[in-house]
């Protein structure tokens, strides 16, 4: 008997899985709002895509280059590809994919798109209004869709030349895809998936059933798979860190009346002091249970993080930087300077246990510096309310260095959640404006490094310290021991399907 929720579907075979992985949409399958961003598209085919070890390979793209000027990308496509509907996919497709992304506003980083045109049916020309090597990001994450069959509804019926086409979509309930005939890539080993949408706890139990031949797990329910099934852990850069808001106090106030700013937080010397006495291994075995790795930067391990920005954890000195800014402790032990105490929220959303324990931990070693920080579950409407004022745990995680960009260039402050604290660094700036003008995404490194850490200041902990990145979660999976999904990538945040991305080399070993 199947368990509560799971809808009954076709048995897992050496062609058929079921998979319970979460991910699903609210808004449909549709990249020119943003699917497949944070992940596999599965429908849709991409420019280019990334291997296990995250470096190029071609997808649709078989040439790419960059003229000398940094604004225009002359991309050659494979000749070979159809639609899940038999049609013809040709640069006028590409073209018109670019260009209604941008119109769509979605939340793809597309605003410096000037114009993309077919040259040929096989030759995509794409101009910038400036150098902006970012946009290169797009190649791996903006799924192709056709331009004759695009309109109101695709989200939810999406044809593309991807791997596999959608055959249902309950909402709420599960998915459905095969096979797509007409795919231009290797064979596929499975000719039918079915995606269940289910809570925890009842994933878990189908995948004690039997039911699932995959199923994510959370951390608290790590390490003990269910009989017939492994645990696979996937090193990730999705991460959980404290955003600080940067300015004073002043009574300024957001374009949506949010207050601006915070008396204890605008202080550097509480923001390194933070950065530099809370211990990231303890909130890794605590509120991760072991599942993770300390985070010192929002891209770890990443070829644009700066390994020089790490810092080596020492309360002592955590104190001393804080009595030599004048936040002495008071009565209660809690620190303050000219009549201010060193106390603030930490705020997270009130469903996120991971977050809850993250901050419950974080608040006990603070106390122990003489910083008194409350842990506070907040909807995410309040949180918004307050995220330019108080503290915040954020979750981020990306395959591109457009998110650092994002989250501490100062022209963003205040946009959306990207960078909510209002860090504003000069030096920084100029660095990312020397990464965006690079000629390849490869010279951009060196910049975005420097923009961390470049001997004298920078966005990390050594420097202006706008975040105290706490930790990087392993994403945990229970696999049935009869598939082998080979090789993984370094996943970013956990939204779509990261798991399924190089999903052309799983097989089924068994009989």
């Amino acid at each position: 008997m199947l368990s509560a929720g799971i809808v009954p579907v076709v048995a897992a075979s050496r062609d058929a899985l079921v998979l319970a992985i979460g991910g699903e949409p609210e808004g449909g399958y549709d990249p020119l709002l943003g699917w497949g961003r944070y992940g596999h598209p599965l429908f849709q085919s991409t420019l280019l895509k990334r291997d296990a070890d995250l470096a190029t390979v071609p997808d649709l793209a078989t040439q790419w280059r960059l003229s000398e000027d940094r604004r225009v990308w002359t991309i050659t496509l494979r000749d070979d590809v159809r639609f899940s509907d038999g049609t013809s996919l040709t640069a006028r497709d590409v073209a018109f994919t670019f260009n209604a992304a941008k119109a769509a506003s979605g939340a793809l980083d597309l605003g410096v798109l000037e114009a993309a045109t077919a040259l040929d049916d096989q030759t995509v020309e794409i101009r910038l209004s400036r150098p902006w090597i970012t946009f290169a990001d797009s190649f791996y994450t903006l799924g192709i869709v056709p331009e004759a069959g695009y309109g109101p509804g695709y989200a939810r019926a999406p044809i593309g030349s991807g791997p596999y086409r959608l055959v249902s979509w309950t909402e709420g309930e599960q998915l459905i895809v095969e096979a797509n005939p007409h795919y231009y890539g290797p064979a596929l080993p499975f000719s039918r998936l079915t995606f269940v949408f289910t809570a925890e706890d009842t994933s878990l139990a189908a995948a004690q059933a039997g039911q699932v031949d995959m199923v994510a797990v959370p951390a608290s329910a790590a390490d003990l798979p269910p009989q017939g099934m492994r645990q696979v852990v996937v090193a990730s850069v999705d991460n959980r860190g404290l955003t600080f808001p940067m300015p004073p106090a002043t009574g300024r106030v957001s374009p949506a009346g949010a207050p601006i700013g915070n008396a204890v937080t605008s202080d550097p010397a509480i923001r390194r002091a933070i950065n530099l006495g809370i211990d990231r291994q303890q909130l890794v075995d605590v509120a991760l249970l072991g599942h993770g790795t300390p985070a010192f930067g929002p891209a770890d391990g990443l070829p644009w993080s700066n390994p020089e920005a790490a810092i080596t954890p020492d309360p002592a000195a955590a104190a001393a930087l804080l009595d030599a800014a004048g936040w002495l402790p008071g009565a209660d032990g809690v620190r303050e300077k000219a009549g201010v105490k060193s106390a603030f929220p930490i705020n997270y959303p009130a469903s996120d246990s991971t977050r809850r324990a993250l901050a419950i931990t974080l608040a006990e070693q603070l106390r122990g510096l003489g910083i008194a920080a409350t842990p506070r579950g907040l909807s995410w409407d309040r949180i918004e309310a307050v995220m330019h004022s108080e503290p915040v745990l954020f979750g981020w995680g990306s395959h591109s260095p457009l998110e650092i960009y994002s989250l501490y260039a100062s022209t963003y402050g205040g946009v959306a959640f990207y960078n909510p604290g209002f860090f504003s660094n000069a030096a920084v700036d100029a660095h990312f404006a020397a990464a965006q003008g690079a000629e390849s995404p490869e010279a951009s490194y060196p910049h975005w490094q420097k923009a961390e850490w470049d001997g004298t200041t920078g966005f990390g902990a050594k420097g202006d310290a706008g975040w105290a990145w706490l930790v990087n979660l392993d994403h945990i999976y229970y696999v049935d021991e009869c598939l082998n999904i080979g090789a993984t990538q370094t996943e970013p945040h956990g939204h779509g399907w990261p798991i399924t991305a190089l999903i052309e080399s799983w097989t089924w070993t068994c009989p």
